[in-house]
């Protein structure tokens, strides 16, 4: 490849870390190419209220909106699915499935897909009344009747925490029962109901108003917590050797967000932060580091 062919970096992945980091370098009038498959995690979020300035804003209007100001410091986005990065003759080649991209730096913030459970009527409900993240929509279920639903320990701490902060009025519903008897007790100490079980489908109009389960027990309830987790974007990085924090799941990353190979940086959930704003700030760091050793060079 000549020299002109070679981006300064190229950003896997159209999320609110990628987006800051696009426009951060266009502003250095550096070239950059972004490179989104669609339809991310952020795009599912209806309400984003903890984003400062915004009092309410949509996922797909961040994402919208970000693009656009990309566009306009001249970063150049395209629509494919990275499948593979491998590092070549000191620069980082990208290929999707019909073309290949070579870069001096890569950012990825490729983030998550939700482990949605096989519950009937949930997409109906999704990110309105039946949600995933209590750091984005807990405040939604303040002094709501209260279903969790979840396949582990962690449900029963999430349960207690948001008795806490939200809602006295909570049933933990387990999909099988992993509880230790001292959680067991904790739960009927704190007036929390605990049903194991498996949820058939969810009942409602507009909003969600009470989970069937499989043996026709319906629960009443307002708000519905769903507990599983998400997987992370991260199959086409296979061909690297990146060092993993003790989870075995998130990357290693160093304060300005760079991986364990020189060059590569992570944001947003690969290095363990789940959150709009939070995922800004590490692409504007990444963004910033980048500039600081293009000059250099």
């Amino acid at each position: 490849m000549t020299e002109e062919e070679v981006y300064d970096c190229i950003i896997i992945g159209a999320g609110p870390g990628g987006l800051q980091a696009a426009i951060y370098l266009g502003r250095f009038n550096r070239t950059v190419l972004l490179i989104d498959r669609g339809a991310g995690r952020t795009t599912h979020a209806r309400r984003i209220e903890n984003f400062l300035t915004q009092k309410t804003i949509s996922g797909s209007d961040i994402i919208r909106i970000g693009m656009e100001q990309a566009r306009n410091f001249g970063v150049k986005i395209i629509k494919e699915e990275v499948l593979s990065v491998l590092r070549n003759k000191g620069n980082f080649e990208v290929s999707t499935g019909t073309n290949s991209y070579a870069g001096r730096y890569v950012i990825v913030s490729t983030g998550g897909r939700e482990n949605i459970p096989e519950i009937g009527n949930i997409h109906k409900f999704f990110a309105r009344t039946v949600v995933t993240c209590i750091d984005c929509d807990g405040y939604h279920f303040t002094d709501k009747k209260t279903v969790i639903i979840g396949n582990s320990i962690r449900s029963a701490n999430l349960a207690i925490g948001m008795r806490e902060m939200y809602s006295k009025d909570i049933t933990l519903v387990l999909c099988t029962d992993k509880l230790p008897e001292d959680y067991k007790e904790e739960l009927k100490d704190e007036g929390i109901a605990y049903i194991v079980g498996r949820p058939k489908r969810f009942l409602g109009n507009e909003a969600v108003e009470a989970v069937e389960m499989e043996d026709g027990t319906l629960i009443p309830c307002e708000m519905v917590m769903s507990h599983f987790g998400y997987k992370l974007n991260d199959g086409f990085l296979e061909g690297l050797s990146l060092k993993k924090e003790s989870d075995s799941r998130t990357y290693q990353v160093n304060r300005d967000f760079e991986s364990s190979l020189s060059g590569l940086y992570m944001v947003g959930p690969l290095c363990g932060h789940d959150q709009v704003v939070i995922a800004a700030g590490e692409g504007a760091t990444a963004a910033l580091d980048i500039k600081k050793r293009l000059l250099e060079m």
